[in-house]
């Protein structure tokens, strides 16, 4: 029996926050480690990603009255409130619920939480008639670029919504929270991480094609690969306004690209998530080939822009989530170079980790372990690197192959959070030496991951 469930019988026993009437489900959701694909979730990109040993959990009661209540004692730890009550009557509208979670900044962590109630209120209003108490719990390290908010919204997304008798699992519930963290949380963040944690398997890592949402196979490292992670102790967000200024000069590239082709740009409205879209590319810039992007676009995108600049030429901006700026400068070339390369990028890896699946060659693992260099590079080209995370991907490379070090790279949004390591089965000691010249250097243990764990749907949702 996990630690949290003798928590949760605890507090029902004691009546601290359950009740002893009804009763209490119980869901787990991981945190992920994108090994490579990271910003191409929202240009229609593959990415390729894994889920890690921490998780968050979630336990949820359905109350005989109309209040939500959220308690998550960690949060004290950050200085916001641990213990949040909201009213279901209130959740009349968008607007209002983001209203109620930012009236003060301690409760604001709450936003990834509030949406899932509204959604489930609005999609199944016979079954969403009282409110409920929602006790949570995570291992999963906030800002460290390994999805601490996706994991929080599958875990209590998929609970409550059990606890109501609504079933919820895969594509839909991934996307449902993915509607959450952008319309409620007003995140940017594309489908990946929400998918990986619903549907991941453990040990194993799963190719996602974002179009939206197209579950490729899952794929078994080769035996003699392994994965490790470092945090850099530099905190991310995606709603960092690098990620956000990355974000939107990648699509103001593609919108040029549109206009000297002639396409028009529509808003595809149709789906909770609106998109743009056109007749050739679908409105999905990872759809552009690189032989196309080299020799007919590259050059005459400008490398730098205002967002002044691109809104006196371009007019309209076609990315729904983030807004243009006009202080702001945007990569417009290397952001847009990026959705196109590190989407082949990512096929590549896939197709040799699945090619070499009954047999270890290293030339393949060279292979990978470049790719994800050449990854680590381009984050940078967008303004997403770091110092800190280029001094890990540094330390990893002067290990080398020779020490069974094949590859490394910043993950997920960038700017700083995560580095993922790949190495040789057998070259722990020299994934070791990384940590320990980082701790030299920086002055801190840095936090380790290792290790992976099964997705929400594997897990499920018990009842006690």
């Amino acid at each position: 029996m996990h630690a949290f469930e003798n928590t949760v019988k605890t507090l029902r026993e004691k009546r601290e926050f359950f009740s002893l009437d009804g009763p209490i489900h119980i869901g787990r959701a991981p945190g992920r480690l994108d090994l490579i694909g990271g910003n191409v979730d929202y240009t229609g990109g593959l990415v390729f990603e894994m889920t890690i040993q921490e998780a968050t959990w979630a336990a949820a009661q359905l109350r005989k009255d109309e209040l939500i209540v959220f308690l998550n004692p960690q949060m004290k730890d950050h200085g916001w409130d641990a213990r949040v009550e909201f009213k279901l009557a209130d959740l009349d509208s968008e607007e209002n619920v983001r209203r109620l979670v930012n009236q003060s900044p301690g409760i604001r962590w709450t936003s990834y939480l509030l949406g899932i109630f509204y959604l489930l209120e609005k999609k199944f209003p016979d079954r969403v008639q009282t409110g409920a108490s929602v006790y949570i719990e995570s291992d999963v390290p906030l800002n460290k670029g390994v999805s601490s908010s996706a994991a929080v919204e599958i875990a209590v997304m998929k609970t409550v919504a059990q606890a109501y008798g609504i079933s919820y699992e895969g594509i839909e519930l991934a996307q449902a929270c993915q509607w959450v963290e952008n319309v409620i949380a007003q995140s940017a963040c594309g489908i990946m991480d929400q998918a990986i944690i619903v549907m991941g398997h453990e040990g194993s890592c799963l190719p996602l094609l974002c179009k939206p949402c197209e579950p490729h196979p899952p794929v078994r490292l080769p035996s003699d690969l392994a994965v490790w992670a470092i945090d850099s102790g530099v905190r991310h967000a995606v709603t960092g306004i690098e990620y956000e200024a990355a974000r939107a000069a990648c699509f103001m590239g593609y919108k040029m690209i549109c206009d000297w082709e002639g396409l028009n740009l529509r808003l595809d409205d149709g789906n909770d998530i609106p998109r743009w879209v056109d007749s050739r590319w679908d409105g999905y810039p990872s759809n552009i080939s690189p032989s196309q992007f080299r020799s007919l676009y590259e050059r005459r995108l400008p490398e730098e822009w205002t967002g002044e600049e691109y809104l006196k030429s371009s007019k309209l901006h076609i990315d729904p989530f983030t807004p243009v700026r006009p202080e702001a400068k945007y990569p417009i070339r290397a952001a847009t170079r990026y959705a196109v390369e590190e989407n082949q990028r990512v096929r590549l890896f896939a197709e040799l980790a699945r090619g070499n699946g009954q047999q270890n060659s290293t030339d393949a693992f060279m292979l990978m372990g470049d790719l994800m260099y050449q990854s680590h590079f381009a984050y940078t080209e967008c303004g997403l690197g770091s110092k800190a995370t280029d001094l890990i991907v540094d330390l990893a490379r002067r290990e080398g192959i020779a020490q069974g070090i094949y590859g490394s790279k910043i993950t997920g949004g960038g700017s700083g959070g995560t580095v993922a390591i790949l190495g040789h089965r057998d070259a722990r000691e020299a994934f070791l030496r990384v940590v320990r010249g980082y701790k030299e250097i920086q002055g801190f243990d840095p936090y380790v991951f290792e290790g992976s764990s099964m997705g929400a749907d594997d897990f499920g949702v018990i009842q006690v």
